[in-house]
């Protein structure tokens, strides 16, 4: 069934409609939350916030960019209010990720790939807020650059400009 569609019908209340625009975008929106807070656990809490979220302001989505575009607006907002509530309170994971980031990893990878996206997600995690988005929701979603700077808040010029600082700030920390 066509997505415009599917978003009208849940608009009018049809629970089964937006179970399915949910079946479509839960993997992207937990992906995406799992790679922002290096956390699977919270992503889960996050991805279930964000279609809660999203089935109360679906008479706010207007229909100007892709649903999925609006989705991870929701997904950033509501991660980065996660990041800043754990950084209030003080808290700090006892793993470094790797353990999740290896899960990532096709089975036949070998240990020093593992190692290796282990690395570059701590170094992912240290880019600035826009920079870690428009690399993540570029390398790893494959959106535009006008999502993405929809999705981040700046234009599509900005979008570009912080995707290839992230990248350039990436591989002077991987060398």
């Amino acid at each position: 069934m066509d997505e415009a569609v599917l978003i009208e019908q849940a608009r009018q209340g049809d629970r089964a409609a937006f179970g399915q625009l949910v079946r479509l975008h839960r993997d992207a929106v937990y992906r995406f939350a799992a790679r922002w807070l290096a956390d699977p656990d919270q992503a889960l809490d996050v991805a279930q916030d964000v279609f809660v979220r999203a089935f109360n302001g679906l008479g706010n989505y207007r229909g100007d960019s892709r649903f999925r575009t609006w989705l991870f607006s929701i997904t950033l907002n509501t991660a980065r209010s996660v990041a800043r509530r754990q950084k209030r309170r003080g808290e700090v994971r006892i793993d470094t990720g790797a353990e999740f980031i290896a899960s990532l990893t096709p089975p036949d990878a070998k240990a020093a790939r593992a190692e290796a996206f282990a690395r570059a997600a701590a170094e992912l995690a240290n880019l600035p807020e826009k920079q870690r988005g428009a690399v993540t929701l570029r390398v790893f979603e494959g959106l535009s650059f006008k999502e993405i700077g929809e999705i981040i808040g700046c234009s599509e010029g900005s979008a570009r400009v912080n995707y290839h600082h992230g990248i350039q700030k990436l591989r002077e920390a991987l060398t």
